[in-house]
């Protein structure tokens, strides 16, 4: 046996279960206790050093050591989600997570999940209910009794210019019509009006081929054969490779005629062809001659067209305002590509508008129109009258859209109630304020509207796909109206367009929105023969005479209309929107539904969010950060063989019995650490046990008394 410093095995073993045993103060469990017993006994020689840490501590050290192992790991100092979990229903204010933990059985548990699942799941759709109905709008309906401002009024006459002015004009495309009528349907246009009987057929040349014809060949159609047709200039049939393009109602019954009339158009080469066909003649007739009737007048400079249109001295005979006399000079001159001339009144002159201060006919606006029927283009327009069309001062008046016809020789009375509308935009509806949000180019001169913005839009396509801009609608900056001369594809174009917008193609009636808010007139409309029988004579007779430096004949009833626009009353609805939750309503509903469903508050939502989302992510972030280090770490150790494990106190299977204290059994039996000297037992020493010499002395104090 070798020989230790300690001179005997027993007493180095004491050592280490004393101190062993003497960390069982330190609270620590049965692993923790063996790993401090098998560190003592293989590092340490002395036995004066085997003291627990804890022991070793400061009072203020121990304190805190205790408080830590105390309390209960929170948050991202969770070693993994489950306790995280277990720790989170352990201490929130929500009931039902609570009652899963710590409830006893597992039928109970289970029900405790699907009740709290269930509240989950119906906060959840509450939620979604209160937050989806946060988008509506209640409407809210209110009526103001107050001076109204007078809106702007524009009155066109149906004819745009005067057939004397333009005749020259229109002379070839008037004899082509002509002859077009009269190889389809074998007659001369019969009329009465001299002007007309003096135009003579042997004006037509002779021996020359038609210019409009050839343009856009009209023809006429047998019910069922589309391949061939009848050619009006040469009345024979011939041969159609085009596309059929019927423009009838597809929802309307229209009687089918024996022959559909329609006329082509083609691009450039040729190559490509559509033939327009009409359910009537009337209307192929109108819409051919409209098609040409626009390529020459877009040739005619604006100067030109104005002197050949209508002046406001010979279109206004009479006019009464509010009780007040009016004239010319209260109405602006506004020019429309397809009406001609037309005038504006209440147009906010020198920055002012007019008001009403009574409602009635007799305080609204009164006049009386000259329409001149002889001045009438027989086959641009088809009615007799005038256009007139109520808007706002900064609008612009659609006339061939919104506009209403007044007859001739008839009283037109025309009542209105003004509305005023005011939509919520974004979240609320897609409307818009001005043209900030819409990418399409004002091309008026007027405040946002749908109208503006639609055909805006489809003047710009016409720009961008056809060179040119549509004649009937203003002319964009930088851009010529259409016409055959400089632009021979323009008519082809603009029906594939027009097609092409009426189908939603062209991508307008997604980009346009309505306007937030706009003000609306509903008009009420009744007529009344004017001038009546008994006052015919007398009243004509006056103003003939009142309009003799403009109009050098007699007047008769038939080229007369008269106007009346008045308030009905000065009742003004205002129709608002407004949103039917605010910010405050929904977030106290939503915290009520909390509350009745999971007892909850925004505290325990912002609980959640720490738990569920912070530090859940906090524990996958380090789990994987540590997996990314372990192999950096791998990856960079050099290659070497693989040493014995060390065996650790949690491997001495003498150890792992309980988590009981050790004892001197279980430290006896701790194995020795490898790669140390272990004390053993020193053999012993037999020369101590010899007496070598005696004692030499005695002390006094040890002396034994003689015996006597």
């Amino acid at each position: 046996m070798g020989a230790g410093p300690y001179g005997g095995g027993a007493q180095p073993t004491r050592a280490l279960a004393a101190a062993a045993a003497g960390c069982s103060r330190c609270k620590r469990s049965g692993t923790e206790r063996t790993r401090i017993a098998h560190t003592l006994t293989a590092d340490t020689s002395d036995p004066s050093e085997l003291v627990c840490p804890i022991l070793t501590m400061a009072p203020g050290e121990k304190i805190k050591a205790k408080i830590k192992k105390n309390l209960p790991v929170t948050g991202p100092q969770a070693p993994n989600i489950k306790e995280l979990m277990q720790w989170y229903c352990l201490n929130t204010n929500t009931h039902g997570c609570r009652r899963i933990v710590v409830s006893r059985g597992r039928l109970r548990r289970l029900l405790w999940i699907l009740f709290t699942l269930t509240a989950v799941a119906l906060i959840f759709w509450q939620c979604a209910l209160l937050i989806s109905s946060f988008y509506t709008v209640s409407v809210s309906i209110k009526v103001h009794f107050q001076k109204l401002d007078f809106p702007a009024v524009t009155i066109c006459n149906i004819n745009p210019y005067k057939y004397s002015a333009v005749r020259h004009l229109l002379a070839d495309l008037e004899q082509e019509t002509r002859a077009a009528l009269k190889t389809l349907y074998g007659f001369s246009e019969i009329t009465s009006r001299k002007r007309r009987e003096a135009q003579s057929w042997s004006s037509v040349r002779k021996g020359t081929d038609p210019k409009f014809l050839n343009l856009a060949p009209l023809m006429a159609f047998e019910k069922g054969d589309t391949g061939k047709a009848r050619d009006f200039f040469t009345g024979r049939k011939r041969k159609v490779n085009a596309r059929i393009i019927h423009k009838a109602s597809d929802v309307m019954h229209i009687h089918n005629s024996k022959e559909v009339v329609g006329f082509q158009l083609c691009s450039n080469d040729t190559s490509d062809c559509a033939v327009y066909t009409f359910s009537s003649g009337v209307n192929a007739i109108q819409e051919w001659y409209k098609l040409h009737y626009m390529n020459i007048m877009a040739q005619v400079s604006q100067e030109k067209k104005i002197n050949m249109s209508y002046s406001a001295d010979e279109l206004l005979v009479t006019c009464f305002f509010d009780g007040v006399s009016c004239d010319a000079r209260n109405f602006t001159l506004f020019h429309h590509p397809m009406y001609g001339n037309c005038y504006t009144f209440n147009n906010r002159q020198n920055e002012t508008i007019l008001s009403t201060s009574m409602g009635g006919s007799e305080f609204g606006l009164q006049v009386i129109l000259y329409i001149n029927e002889e001045e009438y283009n027989p086959f641009l327009v088809s009615s007799t009258g005038a256009k007139v069309i109520i808007h706002r001062q900064d609008e612009y008046p659609f006339v061939e859209d919104v506009g209403t016809e007044i007859e001739t020789a008839m009283a037109t009375s025309i009542g209105m109630h003004l509305t005023e509308s005011f939509k919520l935009s974004d979240p609320y509806s897609q409307c818009t304020e001005d043209w900030s949000d819409v990418q399409i180019t004002n091309i008026y001169n007027a405040t946002y509207s749908l109208q503006i913005c639609l055909h805006s839009c489809f003047q710009a396509k016409m720009v961008e796909n056809c060179g040119c801009a549509q004649y009937s609608q203003p002319l964009p900056r930088g851009a010529d109206y259409c016409n055959y001369q400089q632009h021979p594809n323009w008519m082809y174009c603009y029906y594939q367009l027009h097609q092409a917008f009426v189908r939603e193609e062209l991508g307008c009636q997604s980009v346009c929105k309505e306007a937030c808010s706009f003000k609306e007139w509903t008009l009420t409309t009744s007529l009344a023969q004017w001038p009546s029988e008994v006052s015919e004579k007398w009243l004509l007779s006056i103003l003939t005479w009142d309009q003799s430096q403009q109009i050098k004949k007699k007047l008769n009833k038939t080229d007369l209309a008269k106007l009346l626009i008045f308030y009905k009353d000065l009742n003004q609805r205002s129709i608002m929107e407004n949103p039917a939750n605010s910010i405050e309503q929904l977030l106290s509903n939503i915290g009520g539904q909390l509350g009745l469903w999971m007892s909850c508050s925004v505290v325990c939502v912002i609980e959640i969010i720490e738990v569920f989302f912070i530090d859940s992510l906090s524990i996958i972030a380090r789990h994987q950060w540590h997996k990314a280090k372990g192999w950096w770490a791998r990856r960079r150790a050099p290659a070497c063989p693989e040493a014995p494990r060390a065996p650790q106190g949690r491997d001495n299977p003498s150890l792992d019995i309980d988590d009981d204290l050790p004892t001197f059994t279980s430290a006896l039996s701790l194995p020795p650490a490898p790669g140390s000297q272990v004390p053993g037992t020193p053999p012993p020493r037999y020369n101590t046990l010899r007496l070598e010499r005696a004692f030499s002395s005695q002390l006094t104090d040890t002396q034994v008394p003689a015996e006597s």
